[in-house]
């Protein structure tokens, strides 16, 4: 008589479950603690115009957006049609521009302050005034590091 028996027809054992509940949790844990919350909602229509010549910003941490466009259809009653400008949440004057960019700057850490770019996400149909303060007043604050966000495309679909 041998001490070992075989096994039988190579049947596996059940698979336990006991960790599953574990593994969904620290999934969850996980998804809770890493996923940011969408900071702004958009007040102004953005329909970005296209350029051949774009490149990437690498660093999104050293990056202050400034919209500006036609107010979305809720605001368009209390606001009217005319481009607006969208700091943050709100709407914002010209003149709020350079003390809203200075504030954003002041909150990013020491390091790269000095790096920070302003993306101006700006309608295609927005005109060029509204542009040409708002580049004023970040000449006035210093901040001369501008970028103008587009879409990658032929340019002269810009002008149908």
């Amino acid at each position: 008589m041998s001490k070992f028996k075989k096994k039988k027809d190579g049947e596996l054992p059940p698979v336990s479950t006991a960790s599953l509940p574990d593994i969904v949790f620290m999934l969850l844990f996980f998804f809770m603690t890493v996923t940011v919350m969408k900071d702004s909602e958009p007040l102004v229509a953005n329909e970005l115009p296209n350029a051949t010549e774009i490149k990437k910003l690498e660093k999104k941490d050293r990056v202050v957006y400034i919209f500006v466009g036609q107010p979305t259809e809720k605001y368009q009653s209390a606001f009217g049609k005319e481009p607006k400008i969208q700091l943050n949440d709100k709407f914002a004057n010209v003149s709020e521009v350079g003390d809203y960019v200075l504030e954003e700057i002041a909150k990013k850490p020491q390091e790269v302050q000095s790096s920070i770019t302003t993306a101006l996400k700006i309608d295609k149909n927005a005109n060029m005034g509204i542009v040409m303060d708002i580049k004023e007043e970040l000449r006035k604050v210093n901040a001369l590091k501008v970028n103008y966000t587009t879409y990658e495309g032929d340019a002269f679909k810009n002008l149908q």
